[in-house]
């Protein structure tokens, strides 16, 4: 969703620690000899000389092959991967194994590990296999895709990477193609996660044809007109808001970051580009302000998804303090609501990172939205009531009224 940024972005997107969830040792057996015992792998990566993306990615891709992408999985799971990598699509690079191994079938092995990177890599590949006419496949694949409720929509922002490569890195005609996905059940939600896939792939992707990528990215993103293309009528309407959600590093590159290291200085300067965006266009403008919190969640945690659910406070008042930086009070309050978003990522990650990350917020002014939204999102995602109870008794005492009256029947 892969990033990436962060979805899928992402960079995106994006996950819990899952050394705690699916390595749980046993009595009387260390987590570390486990863990080398089940994955020698692990021993060679704590000392390798492996540092750069693209160094890692030739050593999974070589793994996936030689013991199934499954397997690899695991093993990125566990891996020691060092700070500043994009774990989203080093797992989409396992995952483009997988779909070689099994096809469609491989999402059946799939989880939504990695901001559901692997279920990305299947439907991208069976689109660059049989083309437009694979949707019908695609949309009954997403349906199966492992994860929460959100992870249907999701799947076809994972899509959109792959429709832009396959479109030759022409944005129009990947809208087009994207457009294609919607249906009315979902309000459309599948043609505007897949656009905002496109703007993902295009700002920040291109490993599929890096020389055509880097010759098409300059017709769209532009510093002179930083919110283009999102603001034209290229966009639809119906996706503009998605659009904005995804175009953050290319507004820290307006303002004279590093995408590889932006720093706070150039935050502040990106922030001011959205304040372009008309009052009128309440959505846009929301959109815009947050797609900061989604990013900064993924920074401050050195772009490695996997630790995601288990920040610790100092990293989470670095979020904090870098959703201050907005120019507009309303858009700090934005920012501050999709960074509880990607901590919670649709109940697939553990609440306590979102439910730590609105207690540290000062003042009622932002902590009280920011319960409220998270509020709402277990209100969307879960059904479980004994999870419903769980969480209203594990948030702050002034807002457990609120939360019973909305969750607990």
């Amino acid at each position: 969703m892969v990033i990436v940024f962060v979805l899928a972005g992402m960079n995106i997107l994006l996950f819990s620690l899952f050394i705690q969830g699916n390595n749980v040792p046993r009595a009387g057996v260390s987590p570390v000899k486990e863990t080398e015992m089940n994955y020698p792998e692990l021993d060679y990566l704590r000392t390798s000389p492996l540092k750069y993306f693209e160094e890692l990615s030739r050593y999974f891709s070589g793994l996936a092959k030689e013991k199934g992408g499954a397997y690899a999985y695991e093993v990125l799971k566990r891996a020691p991967i060092p700070p500043g990598t994009d774990v989203h699509l080093l797992a989409h690079v396992v995952g483009d194994i997988l779909y070689e191994q099994k096809g469609l079938e491989g999402i059946k092995v799939c989880t939504e590990d990695f901001r559901n990177a692997c279920s990305h890599s299947i439907v991208i590949g069976l689109f660059f296999e049989q083309g437009e006419e694979a949707l019908p496949q695609i949309s009954k694949a997403c349906y199966e895709a492992p994860g929460g409720s959100g992870a249907y929509t999701m799947c076809f922002h994972g899509l959109g990477h792959g429709i832009l490569a396959y479109a030759l890195y022409n944005l129009k005609e990947a809208v087009e193609l994207c457009t294609k996905t919607g249906t009315a059940q979902y309000g459309y939600q599948e043609s505007s996660q897949c656009i905002g896939g496109t703007i993902m792939e295009m700002i920040g992707g291109g490993a599929h044809d890096p020389d055509l990528w880097q010759e098409q990215r300059p017709h769209y993103f532009k510093k002179d007109t930083p919110l283009y293309p999102c603001s034209s009528d290229l966009i639809p309407n119906t996706a503009k808001s998605m659009c904005y959600v995804y175009l953050t590093p290319h507004l820290f590159e307006a303002a004279g970051a590093d995408l590889a290291n932006p720093m706070p200085q150039h935050y502040e300067k990106a922030f001011e580009f959205c304040d372009k965006i008309p009052f009128s266009e309440f959505g846009n403008r929301d959109a815009c302000y947050g797609g900061f919190g989604k990013e900064f969640v993924v920074l401050a945690q050195d772009r490695d998804i996997r630790n995601i659910a288990v920040m610790t406070k100092e990293q989470l008042k670095n979020v904090y303090e870098w959703c201050l930086l907005a120019d507009d009070s309303e858009g700090t309050i934005s920012c501050l609501r999709h960074a509880t978003n990607s901590l919670y990522w649709g109940g697939e990650n553990d609440r306590g990172a979102a439910i730590l990350f609105c207690s540290v917020l000062k003042g009622p002014s932002h902590q009280r939205p920011c319960f409220a939204n998270l509020i709402g999102q277990v209100q969307s995602y879960i059904q479980d009531a004994g999870y419903r109870k769980e969480f209203c008794k594990e948030i702050p005492n002034s807002y457990q009224e609120e939360c019973r009256l909305l969750l607990l029947p």
